[in-house]
């Protein structure tokens, strides 16, 4: 399936101009732009990606979004509803994102998109994209090994799959898939280039063969990518080990 790409180079309200340098050529770049975390603020961030996602849909073509913030993932997920479709979420990700405001020790909303998206915490972000929440059946959690307390009791209590990566490859993914990568379940001693780095995880070909084996298996009609944070790459090894995991999709980026 062909791809076609849109990025949203900023982590929230602050601007990551290393994910539109990495992009393809042709990608859409979204120039919207937030002030702060509130929901009228997001939603215009937001909109560019739902609006693109039902757009790419339509014309049997593959959406990408890369941006640098997993939130960014609600206005695919919502464009996927508002296609016709009833997405599975499968969700890459060194943490659990799966807190609320009365779980987080920290209230991040960065740690809460899975929560909110499966109908738990305060429902804002849903509504702004118009997303009607997942029932836990419906997703599955991938790695997460970085889970706060009270989140991973309220995981443990949800009837949500949660496998580790090289369950992947045997897991069985129902209907239209939307698949999610933050690219920090990388093992961190491969990658340095993320805000909240995870000591351990899998390594970048454990990622490229789960991956590789889901596809084979599971209907992946749409992708959204959390990008690292281009001021903390050293090496410039995390576009490249990005572009090898998703040019098994004919996604190819370009070199920084």
């Amino acid at each position: 399936m062909q791809n076609r790409w849109i990025v949203t180079p900023s982590f929230f309200e602050q601007p990551e101009p290393a994910l539109a340098g990495i992009a393809p050529a042709d990608a859409v770049i979204n120039h919207a732009k937030t002030d702060d975390r509130s929901a009228s603020s997001m939603g215009r961030l937001h909109a560019p990606i739902r609006q693109f996602v039902v757009a790419q849909l339509g014309q049997n073509l593959r959406p990408v979004s890369l941006a640098g913030d997993c939130c960014a993932a609600l206005p695919v997920l919502a464009g996927m509803q508002q296609s016709g479709l009833s997405p599975s979420l499968v969700w890459l990700d060194a943490h659990g994102d799966f807190n609320t405001p009365q779980t987080s020790p920290s209230g991040f909303l960065g740690g809460m998109p899975l929560a909110m998206l499966s109908g738990r915490g305060p429902q804002w972000l849903c509504a702004a994209n118009g997303l009607v929440p997942l029932q836990d059946r419906q997703i599955t959690l991938v790695d997460a090994r970085d889970l706060d307390p009270l989140e991973k009791a309220a995981l443990r209590a949800s009837s949500i799959r949660h496998i580790k990566i090289e369950d992947l490859a045997r897991a069985s993914i129902s209907g239209p898939v939307h698949l999610h990568i933050d690219t920090d379940i990388l093992n961190a001693q491969e990658c340095d280039a993320f805000n909240y780095p995870v000591p351990g995880g899998p390594l970048a070909a454990h990622i490229k063969q789960a991956v590789k084996a889901l596809d084979q298996r599971a209907d992946i009609r749409a992708l959204s990518i959390s990008g690292w944070t281009g001021a903390l790459e050293k090496e410039r090894n995390a576009q490249k080990i990005f572009a090898e995991i998703l040019a098994h999709f004919g996604a190819a980026l370009r070199p920084l």
